[in-house]
């Protein structure tokens, strides 16, 4: 693509609403003017000048717009993640520039999680992630240590509907999630851990316990919830190799979000990814992140 066909190309995803006629991003006036001196709008409302970028996740951008595209593609086509090293080799840029742009990107996707509700029959089920620390070198030396850092990514499976995860420091602390996003009447799947003990005041529960079976004669299993938690080990193991604790949780909406829509088109799953990625405000962690980190240290 050309710059022009580009920004086109951006600007009918973006205002899809509007037959991609741009309109003002502040005050929604549908009346703009082309400017002559770069690419862009003028609000004849509010006078407020735009760009096809402004006031999304990719607002103050340094690379051309195709570029954004062309990650956005790449980012879709990965079926268990793309890392960002791999990322920065295709589009040819910083490591730095790579890694923000796939996290905006998994921002986008997390937000879109917050607001969704299952209801029907439900899947319950917990994986702990551990921070492995490097073994020490000499054998002597490889006593006892203090107990590593974890966290346990809990994931609610709707069977046909959509997937939620919630990361927590144990499994019982996830069951505040769990009754703000289960409707009442749902039936809920789980193992025999005793932090879901509590989902039996407001939920019928079938239990299966995994030490003597995978699928109960009752019908009891958590296999849709195993199936999300294969494709997250396998990021992380195959493409990232290691996830970053205070980042767990946008790993894991991004594979919930695989997950679901894992027999969409590719073309589909650009054209979602897309979507989100414009309609999502500018990223208050992401932007500067860089260089909030080079101040800091």
């Amino acid at each position: 693509m050309s710059d022009e066909e580009a920004r086109a190309t951006f600007a009918r995803i973006r205002w899809a609403d509007n037959n991609g006629e741009a309109y003002c991003p502040r005050c929604g006036c549908i009346k703009v003017y082309t400017l002559g001196t770069r690419p862009g709008w003028k609000c004849s409302g509010c006078k407020y000048q735009f760009s096809v970028t402004a006031g999304t996740t990719f607002a103050d951008r340094k690379r051309p717009v195709r570029d954004y595209l062309l990650a956005i593609a790449i980012f879709a086509n990965g079926a268990k993640g793309h890392s960002a090293l791999q990322l920065s080799r295709d589009l040819d840029c910083q490591y730095r520039t790579a890694y923000v742009l796939a996290q905006k990107l998994r921002e986008a996707i997390e937000d879109e999680q917050r607001d969704v509700k299952l209801s029907g029959t439900i899947e319950v089920d917990g994986a702990y992630f551990v921070r492995r620390q490097r073994p020490e070198n000499k054998v002597a030396d490889r006593g006892k240590k203090q107990r590593p850092a974890r966290k346990v990514v809990v994931v609610m499976r709707e069977r046909g509907g959509r997937t939620v995860t919630v990361v927590e420091p144990r499994e019982g602390d996830a069951v505040p999630a769990i009754n703000d996003r289960v409707a009442l009447g749902s039936i809920i799947h789980a193992d025999e851990a005793g932090g879901w003990n509590r989902l039996y005041a407001r939920y019928d529960m079938m239990r299966v316990n995994h030490s003597v079976e995978y699928k109960g004669d009752d019908g009891a299993c958590t296999n849709w919830a195993e199936s999300y938690f294969a494709r997250l080990r396998r990021a992380e193991f195959g493409v990232h190799h290691r996830i970053s604790g205070p980042y767990l949780h946008q790993y894991s909406a991004e594979m919930a979000w695989r997950e679901d829509n894992r027999r969409v088109s590719n073309g589909e799953q650009f054209k979602a990814i897309a979507t989100l990625a414009i309609r999502h405000p500018v990223s208050s962690k992401w932007c500067g992140y860089w260089e909030r980190h080079e101040r800091n240290a």
